[in-house]
């Protein structure tokens, strides 16, 4: 079953009233899930609003330290200043989906391939902005997942071959996934080659459409050294495929 802040709610009340937080301050007993072996996995509230109507679904493999901190520090503002649940839900996704470099990276290589003009805007900052109504964003785990401390990556351990982490695929982001008022008519915008791969298995178990995910998206951290190489690579197949799904997209009136 899902967590959500309110079950967390007097763990994030005893953190100080602040604007950034240290690892020590967040990776706590009472902020932790569960742990098997070097994979420890914390709440993070930044995945819990959910935008039915979205056209777009850009997915992660799990929110990072930085977004973490960044939903943190919206929850507890939001829970001291007595906002409701929902609210707290909307804003820590608002603050901190993709944050910092990892979103303006986002941005420019979708506007790159063509998914502004897919879509009729003029940039793909708009989804993060005016057109927000057009996007989900999520995490194929949905809280953040740390191994020996770092940020995961989906590759050590291998996500597909782990079923600790493999278990929050089926029981949170299918869910979730199901909750959209068109699912198999989304698009679906795997970040990097782990996510690419869980999509692909969830495909071929027939549970979401290989006609929909935009294969060969590299992923975006400036620690991909060769994601403006791979982008260029595989930008014709992507762009190809964009239009096609766009040319759908108008014929159903989606």
């Amino acid at each position: 079953m899902k967590k959500t802040i309110q079950d967390y709610k007097e763990a994030i009340l005893s953190l100080p009233l602040k604007n950034t937080y240290k690892k020590e301050e967040l990776l706590i007993p009472p902020l932790q899930i569960e742990k098997e072996g070097n994979v420890e996995i914390y709440y993070a509230p930044h995945n819990e609003h959910i935008n039915p109507k979205a056209k777009v679904f850009i997915i992660g493999i799990t929110p990072g330290f930085q977004q973490l901190n960044e939903a943190i520090v919206t929850a507890r503002k939001g829970l001291e200043e007595g906002k409701s649940i929902p609210q707290i839900q909307y804003e820590c996704k608002a603050a901190a989906r993709f944050s910092g470099s990892l979103r303006k990276n986002i941005i420019s290589m979708l506007d790159e391939i063509g998914l502004n003009q897919a879509l009729g805007i003029t940039t793909c900052e708009e989804l993060f902005t005016a057109k927000d109504e057009l996007l989900h964003t999520v995490s194929l785990i949905p809280y953040s997942v740390f191994v020996k401390g770092a940020n995961y990556s989906g590759h050590t351990p291998k996500l597909l071959k782990s079923e600790f982490l493999m278990k929050y695929i089926y029981e949170n982001f299918l869910e979730e996934y199901n909750q959209l008022q068109c699912p198999k008519e989304v698009l679906l915008i795997p970040l990097g080659r782990a996510v690419e791969e869980v999509l692909v298995r969830l495909s071929d178990e027939g549970k979401v459409e290989r006609n929909q995910i935009l294969l060969g998206f590299p992923h975006p951290s400036g620690a991909n050294v060769n994601r403006l190489s791979q982008l260029r690579e595989n930008k014709p197949e992507m762009m190809a495929f964009l239009e096609a799904w766009s040319k759908e997209d108008r014929k159903r009136g989606f």
